[in-house]
């Protein structure tokens, strides 16, 4: 019996629901440039503390669904979302909110005119719908909303660096897309349904086969190519270096872990017996992920590059995570539309050691997927301050930084520390836990590269600090001069830094209430039973 919609599962719908009203708001008032930035904020503002609030809701009253129209599932648009949903959702909105703030001094009048702002809203209404859909078809529909909104802001400037960059993110992402939609209709065709609880059940009660492997594999490929996985990657680094700062600062924290999210949502809650059978293939291409990220930020001497392949490495880091061989449930006969019998068929398997130790990989990969989305967020915001300081990119023109800007010299040390896994910052915490995963499910060279990795991401960051902080100016200390002088601006792009590096600092100190909400979210992923139930109601 699916119980009625109450007033607060109407809270579910309303981060995208704004995002669409404050960017429809801010195109009719296009021209009046000076507005921007208080409307702006004040969406973003909200739309976060929504985001905070179905966080706690999820939190205190485990998964909520919303279905559209009054429709009866699985019929209906269903909008579903559990705690792993919410913590992405609330990361997102903060990160949204902290680049818009910076975005208020670093975004010139004309490209708000020509819709900085709009398509931003238009991105995170992708983003948020991504994270709440209960229905794989409206998976796809946000991802294409989110690659609209995110190729707008991408060519913004519509220079020829711009567009070569935006044809190369286009192109690889709508080939992914393609893919996705291929997967989608296979997945329709066989199982009659596209609702995600749906899609739980009865594959849950129907044996492993090659068609279902064929499928889930489908999947595997298109999300990988958009969470730029080896070798699916090279679109990353060519086009991420190309637009401003805080737009860069936007996609390295957000788009790829939109697709790790939609990878961990249907591999591990829908298809489990064919994770199972895919996990050697994902731990090759995790550890091969994370080590060309590693090889590929020593390589580069301009700050964005480099970067652009900590993010690479950080995916495949995420990865890791998701090997572990799954759980999987003896199959079950089921009467097709038996909620009550479905639910039941999906029900907890006793822990095994193995369990275990994927349910730990799981939770530190939730954990390393969103400490990745604060901390690449706050160093591309970093670099857009240390390149307008230093007037250069490249890290051979750099220096001094540490002398003229102390502030900011400490905020990128933490930074550049944490994205490194070192303690106590919040990178620690979960590579420490996928070591001990892989280590407990017998895959030890894999726990070797993740190693391998954070010792050469290490070095790697601890050459940008050594050239551009460290070490006196190429030019002299007389560089420091009119780009020195204090302006009010400034205070705009210091405090979502600030306030991105404390989030850094306290997950690292302090990771307990963080480690334990992503081991139950986690956890609600193996065990999807309190999802199905939020979309079909208690059994009758």
């Amino acid at each position: 019996m699916v119980p009625p919609a109450m007033p607060a599962d109407y809270l579910i719908v309303l981060p995208v629901a704004l995002s669409m009203l404050f960017g429809a708001a801010l195109l009719c008032i296009r021209k009046r440039t000076r507005l921007h930035p208080p409307v702006a904020l004040t969406g973003l503002a909200l739309i976060f503390a929504i985001d905070a609030a179905v966080l706690w809701q999820v939190a205190a009253e485990g998964p909520r669904t919303m279905m559209m129209g009054g429709w009866k599932p699985p019929f209906g648009i269903a909008f579903t979302v559990d705690l792993m949903g919410a913590l992405f959702l609330a990361t997102a909105g903060f990160v949204a909110l902290a680049c818009g703030i910076y975005a208020v001094v670093s975004v010139p009048a004309t490209q708000r005119r020509f819709g900085f702002f709009p398509f931003l809203f238009l991105m995170m209404a992708g983003v948020s719908g991504a994270f709440i859909t209960g229905d794989v078809f409206n998976l796809y529909v946000w991802f294409e909303v989110l690659l609209i909104g995110s190729f707008g802001l991408m060519i913004l400037g519509s220079e020829h660096g711009q567009l070569d960059g935006a044809t190369k993110y286009c192109f690889l992402n709508l080939v992914g897309t393609t893919l996705f939609l291929v997967a989608t209709g296979f997945l329709y065709g066989v199982f009659g349904t596209l609702n995600m609880a749906d899609i739980a059940v009865k594959a849950a009660a129907r044996p492993a086969d090659g068609v279902v492997v064929s499928i889930a594999a489908l999947f595997l490929a298109s999300l990988c190519m958009k969470a730029a996985a080896f070798p699916l990657n090279a679109w990353l680094p060519s086009s991420y270096h190309t637009p401003r700062f805080v737009v860069s600062a936007l996609f390295a924290g957000l788009l790829t872990k939109v697709g790790i999210f939609a990878l961990i949502r249907i591999l591990f809650m829908l298809f489990p017996p064919e994770q199972a059978s895919l996990s050697p293939v994902i731990a090759w291409i995790a550890a091969a992920t994370m080590l060309v990220g590693a090889f590929g930020a020593l390589a580069q001497s301009d700050i964005r590059r480099l970067l652009n392949y900590v993010v690479i490495a950080g995916i495949g880091t995420i990865l890791a995570g998701l090997s572990l061989p799954a759980l999987v449930n003896e199959p079950l006969v089921l009467a097709a539309g038996d909620a009550a019998a479905a639910i039941a068929a999906i029900a907890p398997t006793v822990p095994t050691a193995a369990a275990l130790a994927q349910e730990t990989g799981l939770s530190s990969a939730i954990f390393y997927a969103l400490h990745s989305i604060v901390v690449m967020t706050a160093l591309y915001l970093a670099a857009g301050i240390m390149v307008r300081r230093a007037g250069s990119a490249s890290l051979h023109e750099m220096g001094g930084l540490w002398r003229r800007f102390p502030g900011l010299s400490v905020l990128v040390l933490v930074l550049l520390l944490a994205a490194s896994g070192l303690p106590p910052f919040s990178g620690f915490w979960p590579k420490l836990g996928l070591v001990r995963a892989t280590l407990a499910g017998g895959m030890g060279w894999l726990a070797a590269a993740i190693l391998v990795s954070g010792l050469m991401l290490t070095i790697a960051c601890a050459r940008v600090f050594a050239l551009a902080f460290w070490r006196p100016s190429p030019g002299g200390d007389a560089v420091a001069g009119a780009a020195d002088r204090w302006r009010p601006g400034r205070f705009y792009a210091a405090v979502p830094l600030v306030f991105l590096t404390i989030a850094v600092v306290a997950a690292g100190v302090y990771p307990e209430p963080l480690a334990a909400s992503t081991r139950s979210a986690a956890a609600s992923v193996l065990d999807s039973t309190a999802f199905v139930r939020s979309v079909f109601g208690e059994a009758p």
